[in-house]
C-alpha cells in the first residue's frame, strides 16, 4: 500500500513512518508548512521540519514539504482571532485537524495516488461486524488523542491509519531509540503552535485587534473592578480579573463581548444541567441516548443523556450538574463503555 505519512517532526510519527515501512508498505513522509510567522513552541518550528526530514532521511524514504499556509491562516488562524472577539474560546488544534490535517492533505494525497493517509495520533480504527469503521480511544490513557480526532467519518477512516495508536507512550520511545531516531527523547508539543511562549496569547491577539476594557459585574449586575482585555477573558476563569483579594473566590460565569460585561459568581454558580452543541458531526450516524461526554482533551468523561435538536445540533443533559463549558470548546460524545468515540461539535 501507498502511504502518506504526516511527519511533525515529533517521536510518535517518526515511529508511525518506521513502522509502516517495517509492515512493507511504500510510505513518504510529509512535513506540512502551516504557520509561516513566529514559533517557539508547537509543531511548526524550522527545527520541526527539520527532525522529520532528516528521521525520513534515517528511514531512507522520500520527504516532501507541503505549504499549507494560506488555509491554515483562513480556517485556524482567522477564526481564532474572530472568536476571541466575540467572547468565544476557541481551539485551534482540533480545527486544524478538521480543516488542514485530515482535509487538504488527504486531497492532496489523492491527487498524487496515495492508498492511505498515516499520523502519529494515539487513536485507533476498528471494524464492525458489518464492516463499518470505528474511530476508538488510543491504548495510553495519558496520551490518548481520540478527542482532538473525533471529527473524522467514515470516508476519511477508510483511509486513514494511525500506527502508534495500540502502543504505550514509552513503547513509542523505545522504539525509536533502538534504532536511535533523533526524536526518542523529544519532548512532546504542548501549545498552540502560532502562539509563542515569549508573548503569549496577549501579545499575539494585540498585533491583531484592539483590545477593550470590560466591566466586571456580580449575578445582580453591580459593578466589581475592570479587566484590561475582555477578549482575554473566558468561562470559568479565576485569575486575572482585577478584582481585590482576601474575598471569596470569584469565577467568571459569563462573557458578553457586546457590552464588554463580565459576568462573576461563586463556583456553584457556574454548574449547568447540560449545554447544547453545534456543528455536530457523527463517526457512523446521529446517536440518541446515553452517553459519556467528554469537554476537553484530557477531561474527565462524564454520564449523560443527548438529542438532536436540530440538522447538526444535539442538547446534552448532565445525569449529574457540571461546570458549564466555555463556548467554542468541543464536546466529544464516546460510548457508554468509553471506548469508542461517537461524534461531537462546538459547544454553544
Amino acid at each position: 500500500m501507498k502511504v502518506m505519512c504526516a511527519m511533525s517532526g515529533g517521536v510518535d510519527s517518526s515511529v508511525a513512518a518506521l513502522l509502516l515501512k517495517q509492515a512493507g508498505h511504500e510510505v513518504v513522509g510529509v512535513t506540512m508548512k502551516l504557520w509561516g510567522g513566529d514559533s517557539d513552541t508547537g509543531c511548526c518550528s524550522v527545527s520541526d521540519v527539520d527532525d522529520a526530514r532528516r528521521v525520513a532521511q534515517q528511514l531512507g524514504i522520500d520527504h516532501l514539504v507541503f505549504n499549507f499556509g494560506d488555509d491554515f491562516d483562513s480556517h485556524v488562524v482567522e477564526p481564532y482571532i474572530d472568536a476571541h472577539t466575540r467572547g468565544v474560546t476557541p481551539n485551534p488544534c482540533i480545527e486544524c485537524n478538521r480543516s488542514v490535517k485530515f482535509a487538504r492533505l488527504a486531497e492532496r494525497a489523492d491527487l498524487l495516488g496515495f492508498d492511505a493517509v498515516a499520523t502519529g495520533h494515539h487513536a485507533n480504527i476498528g471494524r464492525t461486524p458489518d464492516g463499518r469503521h470505528t474511530l476508538e480511544r488510543g491504548a495510553d490513557p495519558e496520551k490518548d488523542q481520540s478527542y482532538v480526532v473525533h471529527m473524522l467519518d467514515q470516508v476519511q477512516l477508510a483511509r486513514t491509519m494511525f500506527p502508534v495508536g495500540g502502543l504505550q507512550k514509552s513503547e513509542v520511545r523505545s522504539v525509536a531509540a533502538s534504532i536511535d531516531l533523533r526524536t526518542a527523547d523529544k519532548p512532546d508539543s504542548q501549545d498552540v503552535c502560532f502562539i509563542t511562549s515569549t508573548g503569549g496569547r496577549t501579545a499575539f491577539l494585540g498585533d491583531r485587534i484592539p483590545f477593550r476594557q470590560g466591566t466586571v459585574v456580580d449575578t445582580d449586575g453591580e459593578p466589581l473592578g475592570t479587566v484590561e482585555s475582555v477578549e482575554l477573558v473566558t468561562v470559568g476563569q479565576r485569575k486575572g480579573l482585577g478584582l481585590p483579594g482576601g474575598g471569596p473566590k470569584r469565577y467568571v460565569l459569563d462573557v458578553d463581548s457586546t457590552t464588554a460585561t463580565v459576568t462573576v459568581g461563586d463556583d456553584d454558580e457556574l454548574l449547568r444541567d447540560g449545554l447544547s452543541v453545534e456543528r455536530v458531526t457523527w463517526v457512523d450516524g446521529s446517536v440518541e441516548g446515553r452517553v459519556l461526554v467528554q469537554c476537553s482533551a484530557h477531561g474527565t468523561p462524564q454520564r449523560a443523556h443527548v438529542e438532536r435538536s436540530a440538522r447538526d445540533v444535539v442538547d446534552v443533559t448532565w445525569e449529574s450538574q457540571q461546570r458549564r463549558i466555555a463556548p467554542g470548546q468541543s464536546v466529544v460524545f464516546y460510548d457508554p463503555s468509553d471506548t469508542r468515540v461517537l461524534g461531537g461539535g462546538i459547544c454553544r
